[in-house]
């Protein structure tokens, strides 16, 4: 059965239990299972009433995260390393199997050009790195695919599936998201299939990052992929209402995704479940 959840950019610019807790009861209501913490610095976030907060409420938490764009994981893995390990820190501290994002590159860095041989050895490189010191802290490291705008190193499914099976590592996964997918798969078919074999993790969020169904996506066909091959993972919609200064130029996020925001969570939920329930899949 797929969990289903929530990014916390949909109600807050980071994570924020002052403005999550009050609003868990109208959350569960919704049938959210899973919250997604964005690390964006890890040294924030309060790891002990986090904990507790998951445990009171009944909800998995996945933390994700891109990497700072002062950072280089071919010239300078060492440093990238060294922000990933508290972000590990993090992820064990609160309970969690998985650190999602773009665990490889940072978002909104581009080269302008396909990524060279170079690129891609060190790069998987330090992905074998990454994963085993994410092993050490009993976890899965997730990889996402992103746009050609985004970034220029893995935009596909089938992109992320060859760099695992490359690197060789048991614990890396394919954490996918629609937004992207709209933009570089040839189908949602394809690029599910694709990624099916790794795939761990999946972000459902509108063309647009709004409202989903208020969008030019095929959520219909989106679905049914998901349906087609199985996929029981966690879902989670994400959406870019409120987004951190430090993470806004990456995604190209300058004006509000939706007229009303809270539809994202009262319209956008509600659309999703149904959709996935006429596709075939269940939600817990």
């Amino acid at each position: 059965m797929n969990i289903f959840g929530l990014h916390t950019f949909a109600i807050a610019p980071v994570w924020n239990l002052d403005l999550i807790e009050p609003q868990m009861e109208r959350l569960k209501g919704l049938g959210i299972g899973l919250l997604e913490i964005p690390l964006l610095r890890p040294e924030e976030i309060d790891t002990k009433r986090t904990r507790a907060f998951a445990e009171r409420w009944n909800v998995e938490l996945i933390p994700s995260l891109g990497l700072p764009a002062s950072l280089d994981v071919v010239a300078r893995p060492d440093e990238a390393l060294a922000f990933l390990e508290p972000a590990f820190g993090v992820c064990e501290a609160v309970g969690s199997a998985a650190l999602g994002g773009v665990t490889y590159g940072t978002i909104g860095k581009t080269s302008g050009r396909a990524p060279t041989a170079d690129e891609i050895d060190g790069m998987c490189r330090f992905l074998a790195r990454a994963a085993k010191a994410a092993k050490a802290y009993g976890l899965k490291l997730g990889i996402e695919p992103c746009n050609r705008y985004e970034t220029h190193l893995i935009n596909r499914g089938i992109d992320a599936a060859r760099i695992i099976e490359r690197v060789g590592a048991d614990n890396i996964f394919i954490h996918l998201d629609t937004y992207h997918m709209h933009i570089e798969e040839e189908s949602f078919a394809a690029g599910f299939r694709a990624a099916a074999p790794y795939l761990g993790y999946v972000h459902v969020s509108e063309a647009n990052r709004g409202v989903p169904g208020r969008g030019m996506l095929n959520w219909a066909a989106c679905m049914k992929a998901m349906a087609d091959i199985g996929y029981t993972g966690p879902i989670t919609l994400e959406s870019m209402n409120h987004v951190d200064v430090d993470i806004a130029g990456g995604l190209a996020v300058w004006r509000p995704v939706a007229e009303n925001p809270d539809d994202v969570i009262s319209v956008g939920l509600p659309f999703l479940r149904e959709e996935a329930r006429k596709a075939g899949l269940q939600l817990g």
